[in-house]
């Protein structure tokens, strides 16, 4: 479910730089304020791509679930990636239960639908 017919969550974007076979597990995530936590693990997988981010302390050991899309980009030797998002808008997104997944389809859809209104027209 999306805001936008050009958002689509679950799929890295081509300029992102991600590749196939890149490991993301444990980049810095910068969000455009600032750090917010590592990557905790990320999947590839086509139509259902994400990153798991432990943001440790910053919001009290949260762990969020950010859709492949919102990745603008990697910078591997910084091991650095970076989203279009503010640390507000991640610390407000949908509650991410420990062990849930991108198929989970009530998730999956709070989540898409929760980050497209930041990315309409992408």
């Amino acid at each position: 479910m999306s805001t936008s017919s050009n958002w689509d969550p679950w799929n890295y974007r081509a300029e992102a730089g991600v590749g196939t076979g890149r490991d993301l597990t444990g980049l810095s995530v910068q969000a455009t304020d600032g750090h917010i936590g590592k990557v905790d693990e990320a999947t590839y997988d086509t139509d259902s791509s994400y990153i798991v981010v432990d943001t440790g302390p910053w919001i009290f050991g949260k762990k969020v679930l950010l859709p492949a899309a919102v990745i603008r980009s990697v910078d591997v030797e910084k091991k650095d990636l970076y989203v279009d998002l503010t640390k507000d808008q991640i610390k407000e997104s949908p509650k991410f239960e420990e062990g849930s997944t991108s198929s989970d389809t009530a998730h999956r859809d709070d989540v898409g639908t929760y980050y497209g209104k930041y990315h309409n027209g992408l």
